[in-house]
């Protein structure tokens, strides 16, 4: 069995903030595009705002991780 590094582990850290990172962007842009609609939908307002919130307490934490992986 191998064992991953520091290092690797934080490349894969990195790599998944940076992913999450995309994602909330794309959240977003949704909502932008959401609001620019005649008639906004609050349902998927509140809904992208959950998800934007979840993402970044995922970020949140991955970076809690990676700085525990650099001390």
């Amino acid at each position: 069995m191998t064992t991953l590094t520091n290092a690797e582990k934080l490349s894969i850290v990195n790599s998944r903030i940076k992913s999450l990172s995309y994602t909330k962007y794309g959240y977003e842009i949704d909502l932008i595009a959401e609001n620019a609609r005649t008639s906004p939908s609050q349902t998927a307002i509140d809904t992208i705002n959950a998800s934007k919130l979840d993402v970044s307490a995922q970020i949140t934490a991955l970076q809690a991780e990676a700085d525990e992986l650099t001390e």
